[in-house]
């Protein structure tokens, strides 16, 4: 597997435990739409071009760690 590959299933699998805590999503709203905003950047992203000399997968990898920030904070915040 790629090292784009394993980012790609990890925000998955991330993207996939913030689903479920929609209750923690109504309680935090601004969270959510931070959250919404780190996706769509993701994915520009990933249909960039590739060859940006390894910063646009460093980037990939950086909204990817902030992606998962992220999820933490409302997955506490709901608690």
């Amino acid at each position: 597997m790629t090292r784009l590959g394993l980012m790609s299933s990890i925000a998955c699998l991330v993207a996939g435990g913030v689903a479920g805590a929609t209750i923690a999503f109504a309680a935090q709203p601004h969270m959510a739409n931070a959250l919404g905003s780190l996706q769509a950047a993701r994915a520009e992203l990933v249909r960039a071009e590739a060859n940006k000399g390894g910063h646009r997968e460093r980037a990939i990898a950086a909204v990817d760690q902030a992606i998962a920030e992220e999820a933490a904070g409302i997955a506490y915040a709901g608690k």
